[in-house]
């Protein structure tokens, strides 16, 4: 999946000589980030990275019986052998994630917040998020995990003087199947610093 920042701005640092520079915001989404798994349950990640203005991440949800998701993908065929649910792609279906103005402390609760001041766990009475249409977020789900996500990184923003920082609406998923593709994806995660240059994210390159 992809998720990016507001107007592709680039708050999380900068690509130098192949590699990511994180900027403090960007160290933040990139530990909020590898903290997903201890806030949402049957949830881990794979290969990710943080790029200057977007993150790319394999986020696997192994749920142990077949629950149909708000996104209508089950979690069948997600297992310990890297079949993920919802993976990380350019090419990915679009859906709606939480906005600049969603992204507040309706988005993760301060309850059972981690040591570094803020938590992805979302409380009972989760406010729904106004840019779904058609049905409260489902607890555990990609879009829930993702808003808490999205919350968690801002509010740290908000707290520490970076109220400039934003994130668009929109993220981007992709379902990953348990064969080559995943491969693919991993090495396509890996290798994105490294093409920076030529990225379509890259502000350099969005108008050309």
């Amino acid at each position: 999946m992809t998720i990016c920042t507001r107007d592709r701005t680039c708050f999380f640092g900068d690509v130098i000589d192949g590699k990511v520079d994180l900027s403090e915001i960007g160290q933040i989404a990139q530990l909020y980030w590898a903290e997903i798994p201890s806030h949402f349950d049957h949830t881990y990640i794979d290969a990710y990275a943080i790029m200057p203005n977007h993150v790319h991440g394999i986020v696997v949800i192994d749920r142990p019986h077949n629950v149909e998701t708000r996104h209508g993908a089950s979690d069948h065929g997600a297992s310990d052998h890297g079949a993920s649910d919802h993976g990380a792609s350019d090419h990915g279906a679009s859906d709606h994630g939480a906005s600049d103005h969603g992204a507040s402390d309706h988005g993760a609760s301060d309850h059972g917040a981690s040591d570094h001041g803020a938590s992805l766990h979302q409380p009972q009475t989760q406010a729904i998020d106004q840019s779904n249409k058609f049905a409260p977020l489902k607890s555990g789900s990609l879009q829930a995990i993702i808003n808490a996500y999205k919350s968690s990184v801002t509010r740290w923003c908000r707290k520490n003087g970076q109220e400039n920082f934003g994130w668009q609406s929109r993220f981007y998923d992709h379902v990953i199947r348990a064969d080559s593709s995943l491969d693919r994806i991993r090495e396509y995660i890996a290798n994105n610093p490294t093409k920076w240059e030529d990225d379509k994210d890259n502000p350099a390159n969005l108008w050309m």
